[in-house]
Order: C-alpha cells, then structure tokens, then sequence
C-alpha cells in the first residue's frame, strides 16, 4: 500500500469515529445498528483494513450520513 493509500484510510478512519462519537456510540452500539463487526471497526477507525462498498453504505446508513461524510478528504465539522 502507497501513502496515498494509507493516507485516504486513515481520513475516513477518522471521519468514521468522529460521526460515532458525535453521535455518542460505542463501537458495540454501532455493530448492533449495523452488523459490522465492532473489531473491524476499531480497525477501519485507525485505518488499518480497507472497507468494501456494502460496509459503507451499512455504516453511513447506521449513522444516518451521507457515504460523502465517511470518506471525505475535508475535516467534518460535527
């Protein structure tokens, strides 16, 4: 994996635990809205694993964001 790379997965790692912090879920809390394993979310939170398009969309819609608001390279304001 290049920088590029890792540095895009650490971005929506840490847009992914900033919108589950605002939105004040622990990472079981989130794993029961959306079935994502709480050990793969820690890891895609510090931006360890790659995630596919389904586990997004199932995280954007257990946190009721847009997909956009997960992977952008723009800091949120939440």
């Amino acid at each position: 994996m290049n920088k590029t790379d890792t540095e895009i997965l650490q971005q929506f790692g840490a847009n992914l635990k900033k919108v589950r912090m605002a939105k004040g879920y622990s990472l079981r809390e989130l794993y029961a809205l959306c079935g994502v394993d709480n050990s793969d979310i820690s890891k895609m939170e510090k931006g360890e694993i790659n995630v596919t398009i389904l586990t997004l969309v199932k995280l954007a819609q257990a946190l009721e964001v847009d997909v956009d608001d997960l992977i952008s390279s723009r800091i949120l304001k939440i």
